[in-house]
């Protein structure tokens, strides 16, 4: 038997996350339902579940994917301008104690989602709580990371 995590979040506007999702993760849900969708994602093995309603912040930092290379963080880049999302880079970073190439791209709830490659481990660290785009940025493009 293989393991797939499952992830299910409160979301404020259903049809506006399932068109977020889709683009994010490249494939639509499998399971649509008043108030309620499921994504079967299969690389990365994930079950990822929206549930309209309830409380949508709480003690998230942020969400990630993390993929083979740099070229595959530029693919998922291209997906998500075309379908008319803001992302920001950040190409050669250092953050939880490794060198990476991200993109940041934020939910119509605010949860902000990055897609990164590691390109080496390294010893020193930013602040945990930063490894996002600087504050000047966050405005300009709604990256929506903790202060």
């Amino acid at each position: 038997m293989g393991f797939k995590p499952h992830f299910a979040i409160n979301v404020k506007d259903l049809e506006r996350s399932i068109s977020f999702y889709t683009n994010l993760f490249g494939v639509p849900p499998v399971k649509v339902k008043p108030r309620y969708a499921k994504f079967d994602v299969q690389n990365p093995a994930l079950n990822f579940t929206l549930n309209e309603g309830g409380e949508v912040t709480g003690g998230i930092n942020h969400f990630g994917i993390q993929v083979a290379s740099t070229q595959e963080v530029l693919q998922a880049k291209g997906r998500l301008q075309q379908s008319g999302l803001v992302t920001f880079d950040e190409m050669n970073t250092n953050c939880c104690y490794a060198r990476q190439d991200k993109i940041w791209v934020t939910s119509p709830d605010g949860h902000p989602w990055e897609v990164f490659t590691v390109l080496e481990d390294i010893e020193q660290n930013e602040d945990l709580t930063t490894c996002c785009p600087a504050e000047e940025q966050k405005e300009e493009t709604s990256c929506g990371c903790p202060e």
